[in-house]
């Protein structure tokens, strides 16, 4: 299985991600201390789990709807792998690899991700 965690407010008017069923495991409200200038205070995080063999379709998925204003990325793990998604860029590298999370931390910051965001 796959995890990882989405934000609502970080997905365009709209996005349909498609193909992939996910199982939403816990869904949260809470209010957001550190805020980018662009993003509402208040956050639905969704917990969410998935097949590992849809990893990359559904990085792929997620690229394509997350809102390119804002400053949001979303990220998930298999037993092996991490994905770091970005509008329109994913990052994907072995768990643990720290060269692999500097670069998908450095476009991060290229694209306006708040740095105590960038955890």
């Amino acid at each position: 299985m796959l995890e990882g965690v989405l934000i609502a407010e970080s997905l365009q008017t709209g996005a349909k991600p498609t193909g992939v069923p996910l199982q939403i495991t816990k869904l949260t409200r809470i209010e957001v201390t550190n805020a980018g200038d662009d993003q509402p205070r208040l956050w639905t995080l969704l917990d969410f789990a998935a097949e590992e063999s849809e990893a990359q379709h559904l990085a792929d998925q997620l690229a394509s709807c997350l809102s390119s204003s804002g400053g949001w990325y979303t990220h998930f793990h298999t037993p092996s792998d991490t994905f770091v998604i970005f509008a329109n860029k994913v990052f994907s590298y072995p768990r643990g690899q720290a060269e692999g999370r500097r670069e998908a931390q450095g476009y991060g910051r290229s694209v306006g991700i708040p740095e105590q965001q960038l955890d």
